[in-house]
C-alpha cells in the first residue's frame, strides 16, 4: 500500500458517520405506568383504611394491656365487670360478685349451671325457670328464703323431699302459713329427741271416727259431739266417742285395719 492509499483509508476511518443508532427506552410507560399508579393508589387506601379500621376497634372494645372491656386477665384468672352477654357455654371454676353487690344470671329462657367431676360425669344441676328452681341432686345450703311478699315452695312433683341436718332443721313463717302436704305419707321422725307442737291450737282434720263395740250400752246412743283422742300401737290416731272413762279400747276396732 502506497502512502497516498494508506492516507486516504485513514481519513475515511476518522469521518463521522452519518446513520443514527436505534435506541431502546428502558422503564415502564403508557397504560401499564398508569395501572401501576392506580394499584398503589388502592394499597395505600386500603392500608390507611384497615388502620383506621383497627384504631376504631381498639378503641371501642376498650383493648389494654390487661385485657377487654369489662374482662381482665388477673394472675388469679379472668375478672369480669358489669354486664355481658354469653353465647356460648361457659365453665368456670368459681363465680362470685364484688363485695356488697349481687350476682345476676339472665337469660331469655332458662338458665342452667351443670357441676361435674374430673370425668366428666353429671354431679349436680341448677335449673332457674318460671317455676322456680330445680335442683337434680342434693342441695346443701345455710339458707333458703323467698323474696319479700313471695311465698317459698320447696316440691318434688315425682319423688321425695328430704330436709336433714346435723344439728337440726328450722322452718319458720314470720308473717304467714307453714304448709306441707304429700300425696302418701309425712314423717316426722326424730331419732334422740322428740317432736314438739307449740302452738295456741292443734288441729288434727280428716280423723277416722271409732265405734263402740255391740257389748257397749252406749252404741246406739244420740248424737255425738264429743270424742276422745286415742292412738293405735302403730302410732295411727283415731277419735272415739268420749264417756264417763276412756273408750279406746272397746273403740279399737279400728286399728286392726291400720
Amino acid at each position: 500500500m502506497t502512502r497516498e492509499q494508506y492516507i486516504l483509508a485513514t481519513q475515511q476511518n476518522n469521518l463521522p458517520r452519518t446513520e443514527n443508532a436505534q435506541l431502546y427506552p428502558v422503564g415502564i410507560y403508557g397504560w401499564r405506568k398508569r395501572c401501576l399508579y392506580f394499584f398503589v393508589l388502592l394499597l395505600l387506601v386500603t392500608m390507611i383504611v384497615n388502620l383506621a379500621m383497627t384504631i376504631w376497634i381498639l378503641k371501642v372494645m376498650n383493648f389494654t394491656v390487661d385485657g377487654m372491656g369489662n374482662l381482665r386477665v388477673t394472675k388469679k384468672g379472668i375478672r369480669l365487670e358489669g354486664i355481658s352477654e354469653f353465647l356460648l357455654p361457659l365453665y368456670v371454676k368459681e363465680i362470685h360478685s364484688r363485695k356488697d353487690s349481687p350476682l345476676v344470671l339472665q337469660s331469655d329462657r332458662n338458665v342452667t349451671v351443670n357441676a361435674r367431676n374430673h370425668m366428666g360425669q353429671l354431679t349436680g344441676q341448677l335449673t332457674i325457670g318460671t317455676e322456680g328452681a330445680v335442683f337434680g341432686h342434693s342441695v346443701e345450703t345455710p339458707h333458703i328464703r323467698a323474696e319479700p311478699s313471695q311465698d317459698l315452695r320447696l316440691e318434688s312433683p315425682t319423688r321425695s323431699l328430704i330436709m336433714e341436718a346435723p344439728r337440726g332443721v328450722q322452718v319458720s313463717a314470720a308473717a304467714g302459713d307453714f304448709k306441707a302436704t304429700c300425696r302418701k305419707e309425712l314423717h316426722l321422725q326424730s331419732t334422740e329427741g322428740e317432736i314438739f307442737l307449740n302452738a295456741e291450737t292443734i288441729r288434727l282434720g280428716n280423723l277416722p271416727t271409732g265405734s263402740f263395740s255391740s257389748s257397749s250400752p252406749s252404741s246406739s246412743s244420740s248424737r255425738q259431739t264429743v270424742y276422745e283422742l286415742c292412738v293405735c300401737p302403730n302410732g295411727k290416731l283415731y277419735l272415739s266417742p268420749a264417756g264417763v272413762g276412756s273408750t279406746c279400747q272397746s273403740s279399737s276396732n279400728i286399728c286392726l285395719w291400720s
